[in-house]
Formats: C-alpha cells, structure tokens, sequence
C-alpha cells in the first residue's frame, strides 16, 4: 500500500511511519516542522527512515501544495495525523488551532476527493467527550458540549470527514486517541515533563487535588489499532476510542514515576486548569469487535518503559 502520512515526524507518526515501512509499505511523510516544540526532536525522529520515506516539509494550511503532493504521490491511504495539539495552548491562539485542524484537514480530504484516494484516517481525540458523566465513553454518545478550542476543532474534523463519506463515498475513519504516551513522546506532556522535572530535581506542577484521572494509552497498543485500519472495510464512515479503558489518577500517576526514577517529586500544587476535563476513559468493545484491536500495556509497565528510554536518550 502507498501511505501519505501527515505529522509523520511526529511522535505517533513517526512510530506509525516505522510501522508500516517494517510491514512492507511505500510511505511518504509531510510535516512543517514547526516550534510547538524543539524542531531538532522531530528531525532526529525522521532520521532513521528518512532514505525510506521521502519527508515533504509542507504547511497542511496550503491547499496548493497539498493537493500536488496528493496527487503526485498517487496514495491508496491517508493517514492523517498533523495537528495543533493541546488543550491550554488552543485556548490562548483559538484562530492558529481553527485554520490548522479545521481547514488543514479541509485541504487534505479535498485533494484525497481529487486525487483519488480511496481512504482517509483522521486522528481525532477523546478530548471530544468534554464533561460527559457516562462512563466510558462510547462512539455512540451524543456529543453537545466541548470545552476548549482543541476538542472543538477535532470534533469539527470528524464531521468534515463525514460528509466526505456521505457526499463523495470517501472511506473516513477517525480515532479518538487516549493520552497516548511511550518513547519519543512530546516533551511538553505530562508524562514527559514530569519524567524530566523530577530527574533533574525541579519541582512539577499538580493542576487540581490530584484526583483527575486518566485513560493512559501506550505507543505500541495505539499503533497497532491504526494499523488495523489500513484493512479496515466496515461501515463507510467510522469512529473508533483507542485507549487502554483503564483509568489513572494524576496522584497515582505521578507516584507510579516516582517509582520507576527512584526519586520523590517535588510538588507544587496549583488550582484546576480552564478546558481540562476531570475524567477520559475509553469503552473499546466496538475496536476490539472490529479492528482486533488488543491493548495490554498498563500503566503500571509501561512508565517504567518510557522512563527507561527517557534515560538512555539522555546519555
């Protein structure tokens, strides 16, 4: 299969990328480069399949140039997955998070409609579930209400996708990721930032009492379900939850890398965060039942993994 993946030198689209080259793909990769955060990160992580996967630096915002990248490159699959991530920086710069996911996202659909491309997958986010109290969150749950420009963004997406479907009979599939975190993972994460405040001895910033809870997904569980998708041939239109359905607290979260570093954190606590949400917990019957989908990675095993590579890439 030839796979165009946007983001693809990003955390999940650079694993993805790896991916699928080791599965026999031809894959190409677009990606600005922007200074979300340090650039060198995301060109170290396209180094290593950069002679595999030609990587065109390009803005999605460009309807021009995505479309001759489309159809040049004659895709059977778009995996779609560059994005302004973050739910505090959208609520300080709404308008960059509305022309880069809504109308990013606009482009690549119309150049996959022109240029033929028979499938299309979208990284959405359970941040789409905003404050809902029916847990876990299914596919199927009326969406009414998000509470920051992020989610608000991504579920925009989704329905863009949809009537590509509906109108064009273009095949979309949007998965709603779960605090995806493993090697590689974006430094301004948690996971990621606390990791390295609490090896270097600095104090970590605790939004709220601790009690917000997490469903943590691990790189690897997240990829192999969008790797599914590749064969995925159900409904024309589909959305599927990619977590691991367990919860975590911000308390036990933090505790659980205490652990795996040998070191206490110092923390210091501060009041909730405006668009944090104080639950995401995923229900993956349906991705289990259609995708195979089979995560097993838990909390409990996978921080020590990060941390063991977040200590190696240090040396």
């Amino acid at each position: 299969m030839k796979i165009l993946v946007t983001g693809g030198a990003g955390f999940i689209g650079s694993h993805f990328v790896e991916k699928c080259l080791a599965l026999g793909h031809s894959v190409a990769v677009v990606d600005e480069f922007n200074d979300f955060y340090d650039p060198a990160i995301k060109r170290a992580n396209v180094a290593g399949f950069a002679k595999d996967a030609p990587v065109h630096e390009a803005d999605i915002r460009d309807a021009d140039a995505m479309l001759r990248i489309v159809k040049d490159g004659r895709f059977d699959s778009i995996v779609h997955l560059a994005a302004r991530a973050g739910v505090r920086p959208s609520i300080k710069d709404p308008r960059l998070y509305v022309e880069t996911n809504i109308l990013g996202t606009l482009n690549l659909l119309e150049a996959a409609k022109q240029g033929n491309v028979p499938r299309f997958i979208c990284a959405s986010s359970s941040s789409v579930y905003g404050v809902l109290k029916t847990l876990p969150f299914r596919e199927d749950l009326a969406l009414t209400q998000t509470i920051s420009p992020y989610a608000a963004t991504k579920l925009a997406g989704e329905q863009i996708c949809s009537n590509f479907s509906h109108l064009f009979g273009l095949r979309t599939i949007n998965l709603r990721f779960f605090t995806v975190y493993g090697p590689r993972q974006r430094p301004d994460l948690a996971i990621h930032s606390f990791t390295k405040a609490i090896h270097e001895g600095r104090s970590i910033q605790q939004f709220g009492d601790g009690s917000t809870r997490r469903d943590y997904t691990y790189i690897d569980d997240i990829i192999q379900g969008m790797t599914a998708c590749l064969a995925y041939e159900g409904q024309l239109c589909d959305v599927f939850n990619l977590g691991e359905s367990q919860t975590t607290t911000l308390s036990d979260l933090i505790a659980t890398i205490e652990r795996a570093l040998g070191k206490k954190a110092v923390i210091e606590k501060k009041p909730d965060q405006p668009g944090d949400v104080p639950v995401t917990y995923a229900d993956i019957t349906k991705a289990k039942a259609l995708l195979a989908y089979d995560p097993h990675t838990k909390i409990a095993e996978g921080i020590p993994r990060f941390v063991e590579w977040f200590l190696a890439s240090r040396k």
